[in-house]
């Protein structure tokens, strides 16, 4: 069998071919490198909202616990939190016989 020589062209085609499945490997290692990145701060986002809705429910006790400790001191009423005023709500018939007796 003789030798055949490939074409100018034909070695060319076939090196823009070999080229373009490295240019493809590539661009699939940057794109799974990107999606790993991005579950990355997927679960960070996801770790971040779970501590806020935590830190949400913490801050309710804590006003729930402010609020019954408030009402103790001074009673039921008003607070103005911009000027520190606080207005007791007036007590009805029932609640001062009970006090007299």
């Amino acid at each position: 069998m003789s030798e055949i020589k490939f074409t100018e062209e034909e070695l060319k085609s076939l090196s823009e071919l070999s080229q373009k499945y490295q240019d493809i490997q590539i661009l699939m290692g940057q794109v799974s490198v990107q999606k790993l990145v991005n579950t990355q701060r997927a679960e960070k986002i996801e770790e971040s909202e779970i501590q806020l809705q935590s830190d949400y429910v913490e801050n309710q006790q804590k006003e729930r616990d402010l609020v019954k400790e408030l009402n103790e001191k001074y009673g039921a009423g008003q607070l103005d939190p911009k000027t520190g005023v606080f207005t007791p709500s007036p007590k009805t018939e029932t609640q001062e016989i009970a006090a007299e007796e």
